[in-house]
């Protein structure tokens, strides 16, 4: 039994025996059928999470996938914002049926299923748990290739939970130029290795700033840190994104779908490889 063991695998993270003699990754909704899961990860908020699920997702549909958006960052919910979608989730005695964005992405957030998209989400930790699990195992998603994940920040109940319920096939970690985000980082990578899952990319947002007159990059948050940490974890592929208005702006009219993101365009095909 590993030191660190709290004898309760429900909110414990150790890799002991006793774990691998049960599992607990929860059976989808009958009616779906779900070929891979990538979490998006990060050690902090606030560093483009949502943004990078996003983009993935988009890219991956344009591929012609087939592909989800579950939003486990139940406090802080932003995907259907991003896809300008207003209308709320349905439900039958089958399940909840997620919404689908306008370019067809099938979508799954609390904000779907609250009377005002404003109405705070006051619950202790292991009830968020419990309706992230029950995004999984409730909602009749059909028939998907890529399920992406946005996980909330950190790595405490949810991302516990995600991490052990779903069968998750890998993460991506996002983070900015700042030296103190190394450390997040290295918490993020060191929890999927205690779940043993594979890392499949890092991306450092706010990379960078392209000046419209002179066309020259500025790294206005300090310098690039992201092919050191590539390196330092072993992560064979990383993106930089900059900051650019134009991607808030299409955010803001939830208009996600129209932005291009070259600068993930060989992330994304790394994952769906």
């Amino acid at each position: 039994m590993a030191e660190e063991c709290t004898h309760d695998c429900s909110s414990c993270s150790a890799n002991c025996s006793s774990r691998e003699s049960e599992s607990m990754i929860e059976k989808c909704n009958p009616l779906s059928h779900v070929g891979k899961v990538i979490a998006v990860v990060s050690g902090k908020g606030g560093v483009g999470k949502s943004l990078v699920t996003s983009l993935l997702a988009v890219l991956a549909m344009r591929k012609g996938k087939k592909v989800a958006i579950l939003d486990a960052d139940v406090t802080g919910p932003s995907i259907p914002k991003v896809f300008g979608i207003k209308g709320r989730a349905g439900a039958t005695e089958d399940g909840i049926y997620p919404v689908r964005s306008e370019a067809g992405i099938e979508i799954m957030s609390i904000n779907l299923l609250l009377e005002n998209d404003t109405d705070p989400v006051v619950w202790r930790g292991p009830v968020i748990a419990g309706a992230v699990k029950q995004f999984w195992t409730d909602v009749v998603w059909g028939n998907v290739d890529y399920m992406f994940v946005d996980m909330p920040p950190g790595t405490g109940d949810v991302p516990l939970t995600v991490f052990q319920s779903l069968p998750v096939d890998g993460i991506v970690v996002v983070t900015t130029p700042q030296e103190l985000v190394s450390m997040i980082v290295g918490k993020a990578v060191n929890m999927a290795g205690l779940m043993s899952i594979p890392i499949l990319g890092l991306v450092e947002n706010y990379s960078y700033f392209v000046c419209p007159n002179c066309s020259e990059e500025h790294e206005i948050f300090g310098e690039s840190h992201v092919a050191q940490e590539a390196e330092q974890f072993g992560i064979e592929n990383f993106a930089r994104m900059p900051i650019d208005k134009r991607i808030s702006a299409l955010c803001d009219k939830g208009m996600v779908e129209n932005i291009q993101a070259e600068w993930l365009v060989e992330l994304a095909d790394a994952i769906i490889k």
